[in-house]
């Protein structure tokens, strides 16, 4: 994991690619519960049987459960010392280039976009790019928002 001390080192960081999080396995039990978390039982996500006769041969992760792995695996990437808080503000942009196969292998690379003045912190955007073990594509590319306080 990459530490970066105070404003300063974050500023300075803008235009890096700071690293890779570890590779995580996306299991049926990841994505099952996922679906009772939000209601989204989809038989492409929780029915093995029906989804191995589908497109894709097997069960898939759900876009959003990518998605909302981003702030775990930004955590491995990256840290900011000095902070009195961060906060999630949102995303510009998100796309999923690719499809997470059941059991298949993630994990995500972090590049610092921008850091901003706004309010009573800063504005940080990076580039989340999720890659799938052996995959051609990405499974996810998010432009993140972020606001920290010194």
């Amino acid at each position: 994991m990459k530490v970066l001390n105070g404003i300063d080192e974050l500023k300075a960081a803008v235009g890096t690619h700071l690293g890779y999080s570890d590779w995580h396995t996306i299991d049926q039990a990841r994505i099952d519960a996922f679906a009772d978390a939000t209601g989204d039982h989809q038989w492409i996500h929780v029915d093995p049987e029906k989804a191995a006769k589908g497109p894709f041969g097997t069960t898939i992760a759900h876009g959003y459960l990518t998605v909302s792995l981003i702030p775990m695996l930004v955590w491995e990437v990256y840290a900011v010392e000095g902070t009195k808080m961060g906060i999630n503000y949102g995303s510009n942009k998100i796309r999923f280039p690719s499809i997470v196969p059941v059991d298949s292998r993630v994990r995500a690379g972090v590049e610092l976009v921008s850091v901003e003045p706004s309010g009573p912190g800063y504005s940080v955007i990076a580039r989340v790019t999720i890659e799938l073990d052996g995959g051609a594509k990405p499974a996810c590319v998010a432009e993140t928002v972020s606001v920290v306080v010194f």
